[in-house]
């Protein structure tokens, strides 16, 4: 784990302070970036999502989906937990938060945007640190490639399906057109850019060469991640400066569902007599968000000065010391589990 993952709270809390100073002093331009849009999608932000996002489908060798037949239940639990579970609790909390516990500190409107951001989040299962929580649970590589692959795949079908049905189902207007567009535009076309940049590049059997590129991409996968925060806090410098209290509403809900999540799938590994190589990733693949995903559609669907914006940047602050918090939980356990 470098020192980017190791500090990622950290550098994202450095880019929020930024981002708000900045849109603060500046705000004219911040307005004019803001106003650089192609078919409802911001060109600044849509490119700075393809930096943070191509490297990690670079990572995904989708020929380890051969494997798919072999210990099925590992694969079958973070399916159900990704696609039949978290969306559909993450939806829950937001309601159950935004429409009723803090219903008197947030107007109407804004409310229903964190509650989609929030959707968003859930409905998106994590990609690129998975890999990064595997590792520092031993868990089993191949089998992690495999059950991200597999992810991925259904990402492609399923995302915009469920996004729309939960965002309907919380009374908030789906914009279908722009929901497909970012489904293309950010998981799509990646994913191709990915597999085939991979294919031309490893053609060797030690990967010497994908590692290189790999290394050579992720300076920009960061500079992509804290500019994108910098310029939505930015946006939203006036509305976080009014409401400051907006940031620790948003990660209540979230702290509370990615816990839950993590000890339902975690007690259903240990009943299901799992692997510790294998029970831990796929913990870490249901409980974990590809915010990268979750921002780009935000942003597309609601606008960069949205709730919903503003709720999945909240996210990338919530989501590494809680992942943390889990690695150190499940390397505790591991005596739960047996032997592998």
């Amino acid at each position: 784990m470098g020192s980017f993952e190791r500090y990622l709270s950290v550098w994202v809390a450095i880019a929020i302070v930024c981002g708000v100073a900045l849109g603060n002093r500046l705000p004219e331009y911040f307005e004019l970036i803001a106003s650089w849009e192609f078919a409802q999608v911001n060109v600044v932000i849509a490119v700075l999502i393809w930096l943070m996002i191509y490297p990690m489908m670079v990572q995904i060798d989708f020929s380890s989906l051969k494997e798919v037949g072999k210990k099925p239940q590992g694969l079958l639990l973070t399916l159900v937990v990704n696609w039949l579970v978290k969306p559909f609790t993450m939806a829950f909390l937001g309601w159950l938060f935004f429409k009723g516990i803090f219903a008197d500190w947030v107007d109407p409107k804004t409310a229903s945007e964190y509650i989609a951001g929030m959707i968003l989040l859930g409905v998106a299962p994590c990609t690129a640190m998975v890999f990064v929580w595997s590792q520092l649970t031993k868990g089993d590589p191949n089998y992690t490639l495999v059950q991200v692959s597999v992810n991925d795949i259904i990402m492609i079908f399923a995302f915009a399906p469920i996004a729309g049905f939960l965002l309907g189902v919380t009374d908030i207007s789906v914009p279908w057109g722009t929901l497909l567009l970012s489904v293309v535009l950010y998981v799509v076309i990646p994913l191709l850019a990915g597999a085939i940049t991979r294919k031309q590049v490893d053609r060797s059997d030690d990967h010497s060469a994908l590692e290189r590129l790999l290394a050579t991409l992720k300076p920009w996968s960061v500079i992509g991640l804290l500019t994108t925060v910098v310029l939505l806090f930015g946006f939203q410098a006036q509305t976080i400066l009014a409401q400051p209290q907006a940031i620790v509403l948003i990660a209540i809900p979230l702290l509370i569902q990615t816990y839950s999540i993590f000890a339902m799938t975690y007690w259903v590994a240990r009943k299901m007599r799992l692997p510790h190589n294998i029970a831990a990733p796929a913990c870490m693949i249901g409980t974990s968000n590809f915010f990268e995903l979750a921002v780009a559609v935000a942003i597309s669907l609601f606008g960069l000065h949205s709730g919903a914006a503003l709720a999945t940047v909240v996210g990338v602050l919530v989501e590494v010391p809680v992942m943390l918090s889990l690695v150190w939980f499940a390397n505790r356990t591991r005596h739960w589990f047996g032997a592998v």
